[in-house]
């Protein structure tokens, strides 16, 4: 591993073993600004939104949704899962549907 990899950061005690705590505290600096360098969400998110919203009112309505009883949790144990899969950039449900929960049976395995 060559000096590039870290060109622009300040070098410490991580640049030769992994040491995460080393890196924060020789390249982190505060932010001292205010919130103007935000955008405004986009269409496609506050559609989004809004179809978390009406499936968040279906469920307080109804009562649990949907539950996932032949999985047990586990970040890598469902597929990808979609609130609506044509508008979305980035795939983050926790399981393959919107608020379908996931169990530990017997405390977890």
């Amino acid at each position: 591993m060559g000096k590039n990899e870290w060109e622009g950061f300040n070098e410490g005690i991580w640049t030769d073993k992994i040491d995460v705590r080393s890196f924060i505290q020789k390249n982190y600096s505060p932010y001292e600004g205010d919130e103007s360098f935000l955008e405004e969400a986009t269409a496609k998110t506050k559609d989004l939104w809004d179809k978390c919203e009406d499936l968040l009112i279906l469920e307080q309505k109804k009562g649990v949704l949907d539950i996932d009883t032949e999985h047990f949790s586990g970040i890598n144990n469902f597929g990808a899962g979609y609130i609506d899969r044509e508008n979305e950039s980035i795939v983050g449900l926790q399981t393959d549907a919107p608020l379908k929960r996931m169990v530990n049976f017997n405390g977890g395995l």
